[in-house]
């Protein structure tokens, strides 16, 4: 028969077993959301705010742990809270020639950047882009158009865009890859306006033969563009 010293000395090894796991828990949980926020000295916004909140909430109803059963809706939660952390870090780290806009502060997966280059070809004119964040983020790249017609080597005047690392299949390992985050997306669709424009392998080949032909009137072409869609 097991004494009741023994009974007590047992109860007091499971209570600290289980307050150091549970402290461990939320250590970690803490840690994927805030650490590199709290190591840059930020503070979330109220979007990231409201979207934590209503993940929270949304677990609660369901009865699911964070780390419950992996299902469609769950995948979609995990891209959600992947988000809050890489929205934080965007805006923290955004070009000064971005601006980002969350049209629904409850759905981080969908927004619009614009981008005003300052120097270039570019400069002057102001640039709309759509980004939609599926559901298999990070697993697969955003999907990217641009709003604003364009004379471009590198976007089609239909939108599509040539970058190489929205690509998800790339044999020279520029492409996608999960280690990957939205603030690469915004700082390589800006710099299409500058160090990767690239008129050697171009998308939009009419506008890549132009500037070969003639640099002067391909200039010209992206400034009656400019006046013409891009103010």
């Amino acid at each position: 028969m097991v004494s009741k010293a023994a009974l007590r000395s047992r109860r007091n090894r499971y209570k600290a077993r289980f307050f150091e796991g549970g402290q461990q828990s939320l250590k970690r949980l803490c840690t994927f959301f805030l650490s590199d926020k709290t190591a840059a000295g930020e503070r979330e916004g109220p979007a990231m705010l409201t979207l934590a909140s209503k993940l929270k909430r949304d677990d609660v109803r369901a009865g699911r742990a964070p780390g419950g059963p992996s299902d469609s809706s769950h995948r979609v939660s995990v891209r959600d809270r992947l988000l809050i952390k890489e929205v934080a870090e965007l805006e923290a780290n955004l070009p000064s020639t971005c601006k980002v806009t969350f049209p629904d502060v409850n759905k981080l997966h969908h927004f619009q950047l614009a981008i005003s280059p300052d120097e270039g070809y570019y400069q002057s004119g102001k640039f709309q882009f759509e980004i939609d964040v599926p559901d298999a983020y990070n697993m697969v790249p955003p999907k990217v158009k641009c709003l604003t017609r364009i004379w471009h080597p590198n976007i089609a005047e239909t939108g599509e865009i040539c970058l190489s690392l929205l690509r998800e299949h790339s044999i020279d390992g520029t492409g996608w890859a999960p280690t990957r985050t939205l603030k690469d997306v915004v700082w390589g669709l800006n710099s299409l306006f500058t160090d990767l424009l690239n008129f050697d392998d171009p998308l939009n080949i009419d506008a890549a033969e132009h500037h070969l032909r003639d640099k002067e009137d391909f200039r010209n072409k992206v400034q009656d563009f400019i006046k013409n869609y891009a103010r």
